[in-house]
């Protein structure tokens, strides 16, 4: 065989080995749905941010299983962002994983909401993960994106967007990301101005300054894709085990306790 043709059948085999991943997104107000073969999105879809994720998250996954061509009994990995996020949409999206790799006996993936908006903003030598918390306060964490791979920096946080920018200010060169920038883009540009700082909100930051990446609404692809990684790794788990990260307590356990 020559040496084209033996790369060709790897590759098959390879593709063969790859698994087919349903991931969940539902941290965010819109949430999304993805299905992929190993490294390949073969579709995906994002949610109504008018809607609760009750209302749609089934169809979603009707939908991109259909545009996929897949089979629901045919998916091998189910995965789900598992937080910080929306504490009723990480409940609803958990439990709908849950149900589902129960009942066909399949293995679970659980993926750091904000490493999967890192990893959907690109590459950057310093990302920071953001997300709405309520009351005007943010979930946060810092994070490197090279070639795909995610290494945290910090631990993720539940912070107040002055000590947020208090704690990673002096950074002269940053990448912002998730609806959290989006929501805190005219405090992050005035505190960039007022450090003398570039800043950008497209996707070409300066060498020294400050970029808020574009909104990415469909942050379940981000999901699927590291998911795969620590489907490669053996990091899988059984459905029971797949629990949220809230990073702070709900305001019904704060009453509770109060």
């Amino acid at each position: 065989m020559s040496n084209e043709g033996a790369g060709i059948a790897h590759s098959q085999r390879m593709e063969e080995m790859d698994p087919i991943i349903l991931a969940i997104e539902t941290a965010t107000r819109a949430g999304s749905v993805a299905v992929a073969l190993g490294e390949k999105i073969l579709a995906s879809t994002a949610g109504d941010p008018s809607s609760s994720h009750s209302t749609d998250l089934i169809e979603n996954i009707d939908r991109v299983l259909r545009e996929a061509g897949v089979e629901l009994s045919a998916v091998d990995v189910f995965a789900a962002a598992v937080g910080p996020g929306s504490f009723t949409g990480l409940r609803i999206g958990l439990a709908t994983v849950k149900s589902l790799a129960v009942t066909l006996n399949k293995k679970c993936v659980g993926v750091s909401t904000l490493a999967a908006i890192a990893q959907a903003s690109g590459e950057s030598e310093r990302t920071v993960a953001m997300l709405p918390a309520g009351r005007g306060e943010l979930f946060s964490q810092m994070f490197s994106v090279r070639a795909g791979d995610i290494t945290p920096l910090d631990k993720a946080v539940h912070i107040s967007p002055k000590l947020l920018l208090s704690k990673y200010g002096s950074y002269a060169r940053l990448t912002w990301a998730g609806e959290g920038a989006h929501a805190q883009l005219e405090t992050l540009r005035a505190e960039a101005e007022r450090r003398q700082l570039p800043f950008a909100s497209a996707t070409v930051a300066d060498k020294n300054g400050w970029l808020v990446a574009p909104q990415n609404e469909r942050i379940a692809e981000a999901v699927a894709r590291l998911s795969l990684r620590e489907f490669r790794s053996g990091n899988l788990i059984e459905p029971e085990n797949l629990a949220a990260n809230y990073v702070r307590p709900s305001d019904a356990e704060i009453k509770a306790h109060a």
